[in-house]
């Protein structure tokens, strides 16, 4: 498959996407662990089919020291038993934060709550915006059908 644009190529790709992943790696260096990072990351990008996302944060998790286990029952973490609270709070976060139009009202209290409960105010700020941020770069890759397999760890970092 080839990508219907090559945004490495072009100019005006070039000056936004330099801010856009400036932003990624403040996210990146958040007080939120790596391990809850990738894991929200590939949830998002499961859930928005990002193909080359789910490469990228595939290898990434595993580089840091993820378990094949755990990568694998991201689709279904309810019902695994390999996700800390935290962890688990965290994904449920990303859903509702991601799936905004389907969950009609955003993300509830509850979740919200759940959330609150594991992470301050500094990391609660940050899965926001990683949510966010993960669901803009999945938007940009499904549009322009970025291909997956080639990413190396530690390419874009």
């Amino acid at each position: 498959m080839d990508a219907r644009l090559a945004y490495f190529a072009s100019p005006t790709a070039g000056k936004a996407l330099k801010y856009f992943m400036a932003a990624g790696r403040e996210i990146k260096d958040a007080p939120l662990p790596a391990a809850t990072q990738e894991l929200v990351a590939l949830r998002v990008s499961q859930i928005n089919g990002c193909a080359a996302c789910l490469d990228m944060h595939t290898k990434e998790a595993a580089a840091a020291g993820e378990t094949a286990v755990r990568l694998h029952l991201v689709p279904v973490w309810r019902e695994a038993t390999v996700f800390t609270g935290a962890e688990r709070a965290a994904l449920e976060l990303a859903e509702q934060g991601t799936r905004v139009a389907d969950a009609a009202g955003g993300v509830d209290d509850e979740v919200w709550a759940r959330a609150a409960e594991h992470y301050d105010e500094e990391q609660l700020t940050a899965l926001v915006m990683l949510i966010s941020f993960m669901n803009a770069v999945n938007r940009l890759n499904v549009i322009t059908r970025q291909p997956a397999g080639d990413y190396r760890a530690g390419q874009f970092h």
